[in-house]
């Protein structure tokens, strides 16, 4: 399998995060990119390469121009206009306000294009972000070529951010990249599997009114669990992306017999679906010790999922999303691809 990573990605350090009331350090953290690289090596899973740039093009197919830009100015524009702690955003265009003018000042435009206030913007996030796409668009690109199987170690992670909204961590949606590429480069139809125990909103807004692109989500409880406000099981797509969205919304607590059952029935979707390609948002979690979720997968748990993605047999790109428990993280990952290489 080929391995993709760039030191690039941990030019994001950031020193705050908003979890339980409280200003934390942020559990999506540079630390997990080498613990992830350490078990990817020990385990010889596969030749570690560097990305080329692909440039802003790949990212403008998705994203909005406007966010797009506002990313990449936010931390000057924060340091210039005086601001002392990192980029947080306090207010938003909620239900009883406009939503129809973006502010000038920065403050303003931070609310508008954040969906959360739990993820900050600091020096290097644009840059980080640039080179996780860059990480993403390799590994597809490598699949595309070969057909055969590649993982992308993106960090920060996609599958939170929708059109013009970051969040969750997340500020370009890597695997919404991945599948515009391939569908660029010639294929019908492409499926997104997004086994992170948060639902990929994101992915899901991005693709919900088409049918080129199936997308796939287990997840906990919106009624529970973060983002809380999509991934119910009635979101199935709009117009011609009717049926095309399918999400499996889980209860806290839930084992890998529950959540192995929803992953069945979502393979056979994705079978039935005639897609020429799989990306999978591979969030590992799902780990019974992971800080920030509920779900009860054990480590071993991991390799069957590789197995079970393996079945479908087809060319398949993997891309790193969630994961926060830090000293497991590395042998999560290593599971799922050394399960998916076995079959």
């Amino acid at each position: 399998m080929r391995l993709y990573h760039s030191e690039t990605t941990k030019s994001r350090r950031a020193r705050t995060e908003l979890h339980d009331g409280a200003l934390v350090t942020p559990f999506e953290c540079p630390e997990r990119v080498d613990l992830v690289l350490a078990a990817l090596r020990e385990r010889g899973l596969g030749e570690v390469q560097a990305p080329r740039a692909f440039g802003l093009d790949p990212v403008l197919a998705i994203h909005d121009r406007g966010y797009v830009e506002f990313l990449s100015r936010c931390w000057d524009d924060w340091v210039a206009a005086g601001m002392v702690g990192e980029a947080i955003p306090n207010v938003w265009p909620a239900r009883t306000m406009r939503g129809d003018r973006i502010p000038d000042h920065v403050e303003g435009r931070l609310g508008y294009y954040a969906l959360a206030a739990e993820t900050s913007i600091c020096a290097g996030t644009f840059e980080a972000a640039m080179a996780s796409k860059d990480v993403a668009l390799a590994a597809v690109d490598h699949v595309l070529a070969s057909g055969e199987p590649a993982f992308g170690l993106c960090r920060p992670p996609g599958h939170h951010a929708a059109t013009d909204q970051f969040g969750g961590y997340c500020f370009f949606n890597n695997a919404a990249i991945a599948a515009q590429w391939a569908l660029d480069a010639g294929r019908i139809r492409v499926a997104i599997l997004d086994v992170d125990f948060h639902h990929g909103n994101g992915t899901q807004q991005i693709f919900y009114a088409r049918d080129d692109v199936l997308f796939l989500s287990l997840h906990g409880d919106p009624r529970h669990c973060f983002p809380y406000f999509l991934g119910h099981a009635d979101e199935h797509g709009e117009e011609a992306g009717e049926g095309f969205t399918v999400n499996y919304p889980l209860p806290p607590g839930t084992g890998y017999e529950a959540w192995g059952e929803a992953l069945e029935d979502a393979l056979a979707r994705i079978r039935a679906a005639d897609c020429e390609l799989l990306v999978v948002s591979l969030g590992v979690d799902t780990f019974e010790g992971d800080p920030i979720s509920a779900f009860t997968l054990a480590s071993g748990d991991f390799l069957d999922v590789g197995r079970r993605l393996a079945s479908l047999s087809l060319p398949t790109v993997f891309l790193l999303e969630g994961g926060y428990a830090v000293a497991e993280i590395g042998a999560n990952v290593a599971n799922v691809l050394e399960g998916f290489g076995r079959v």
